[in-house]
């Protein structure tokens, strides 16, 4: 038995082995119901630890984490009787999910080394919210460019890599490549969330904001609710239409698929998704809505009660701002402050600058604003996430231009 990229697979269940790589191209492309085939995978032999671990890792991406933490566990028991190749698939994606991303960027890059197109493996290495997105260093998109670039020569074409190498490429700022390697893909695997969502960081990135709403309104109703990628996707789909001036629209999809009440998405998205949209629709002129972002710091407090993921730390301190919570935003910032000087804030200050310089912007402190923001623009990057996420730190320093009367600071910025 083989999967879809030529890797002998422990299983003597040829049923097995295609639900399985029907299961893996589903988590691979963020397709709906990837957990399914993988089920039936293990029910047609409970004994194949590829499977397992693979089932854990799309629970751990939805965040599932007591199920994806069971599901690692039974694949290390089940390791030891598969393949060399296997048993060190199954360390390098479970040492990701233990909570040990240094290691497990190590051990990936280990195994790649022997096995080079083993693309769950690669995966988790890829995309800004993975073990490059959130390591807090300052080069990860270079980094993270040069990893894919040199796995090339192994994937001919091939819908996943290429959507991996154009989100990349997007983020290290090299469109023109970007482009042509999504649209090969989209070609290729049409279904695939985590490819339209490339192609639409592309136009974004492109200021083609009328085309993005374009191609979303076309393929997002074909998408099933519970994909992955929904909720996301609607959020890009409301700040293209907040670009294109119909704030009307944007509300409407935000308040139909993006917000906690209505969408479904892991929690990270949804709370990073929603407190983004209320701020930038803020940052364009809206009034502010106080029911929403109380419904929204309820769920970021629910699911992020402590600091330590520093992307979603900066959209829970806009959730504390938004409703008014300053005991809350105290309490994160004192969090920020004992992680940096115990040395466990892998980004670094930045992270409580940006809080610092959001929180002095929601007082209407202008000019401490401006301080802070200046400061950590040139390490933002450190938090993870994409540019198309981060440019709200850029927005909110523009406002703040604005506000304190520096127009000439403001048209720099903007140029």
């Amino acid at each position: 038995m083989h999967d879809r990229y030529g890797l002998d697979l422990t299983t003597a269940s040829p049923a097995a082995c295609d639900a399985y790589v029907d299961g893996v191209d589903r988590v691979l492309g963020a397709m709906p119901d990837e957990l399914a085939p993988l089920e039936r995978a293990i029910a047609e032999d409970p004994g194949f630890a590829l499977a397992h671990i693979a089932l854990a890792r799309a629970h751990f991406i939805r965040m599932a984490l007591p199920a994806a933490r069971a599901s690692v566990q039974r694949a290390r028991a089940l390791a030891d009787g598969a393949s060399e190749r296997e048993r060190s698939h199954v360390h390098a994606l479970a040492l990701a999910m233990e909570g040990r991303p240094v290691d497990a960027l190590a051990a990936t890059r280990d195994h790649l080394q022997r096995w080079p197109r083993d693309a769950m493996v690669a995966a988790p290495a890829t995309g800004v919210f993975g073990l490059f997105g959130f390591s807090g260093r300052p080069q990860r998109e270079a980094e993270q460019l040069a990893f894919l670039d040199a796995l090339a020569p192994h994937y001919d074409k091939d819908w996943w890599f290429d959507l991996s190498h154009a989100f990349a490429a997007c983020e290290a700022g090299q469109l023109d490549r970007a482009w042509m390697l999504i649209e090969r893909s989209n070609a290729a695997e049409p279904r695939s969330g985590h490819g339209i969502h490339v192609r639409v960081h592309v136009l974004y990135e492109q200021h083609e904001h009328a085309r993005g709403l374009e191609t979303l309104q076309h393929w997002l109703p074909g998408y099933a609710r519970e994909g992955l990628m929904h909720c996301h996707l609607s959020w890009h789909l409301a700040l293209f239409a907040l670009a294109q001036g119909d704030a009307a629209r944007a509300w409407q999809v935000y308040r139909d698929s993006v917000h906690p009440g209505a969408s479904w998405g892991p929690p990270l998205n949804v709370a990073t998704d929603a407190a983004s949209f209320l701020w930038r629709a803020e940052l364009a002129g809206a009034p502010r809505d106080a029911a929403l972002w109380r419904e929204l710091r309820e769920f970021a407090q629910r699911f992020f009660p402590q600091a330590g993921v520093s992307f979603a730390d900066v959209h829970v301190a806009l959730a504390c701002i938004g409703s008014g919570d300053e005991a809350g935003l105290q309490r994160l910032a004192d969090e920020l402050n004992e992680r940096l000087q115990a040395h466990r804030l892998p980004a670094g200050a930045v992270v409580p600058r940006l809080v610092q310089g959001l929180a002095a912007y929601g007082r209407r402190d202008w000019n401490g604003a401006i301080e802070a923001l200046e400061a950590a623009g040139p390490e933002t990057v450190r938090i993870g996430g994409s540019r198309a996420q981060r440019d709200l730190v850029s927005r909110t320093l523009f406002a703040a231009y604005l506000q304190a009367d520096r127009p000439g600071d403001a048209r720099r910025l903007a140029r």
